[in-house]
């Protein structure tokens, strides 16, 4: 499983909000409801979300088993 709990801690770090990610690159709330729930988004949210916030996909996803 896919999570995005490294999401919220990299957004808090730099000080940005769902609002913000929103009006930056153009990520819906429905998109924010998917990544807070933990389901499938397409690939080129998560390369929206790594320039937007400048950093690496491990800074805003992660794999358990």
């Amino acid at each position: 499983m896919i999570t995005f709990d490294r999401l919220w801690v990299t957004m808090k770090k730099r000080g940005v909000s769902t609002y913000q990610l929103r009006e930056r690159c153009g990520i819906d709330s429905k998109t924010i409801r998917r990544l807070r729930a933990n389901e499938n988004i397409e690939t080129k949210t998560l390369d929206k979300l790594c320039a937007a916030l400048s950093c690496q996909l491990e800074d805003i996803a992660e794999y358990k088993n």
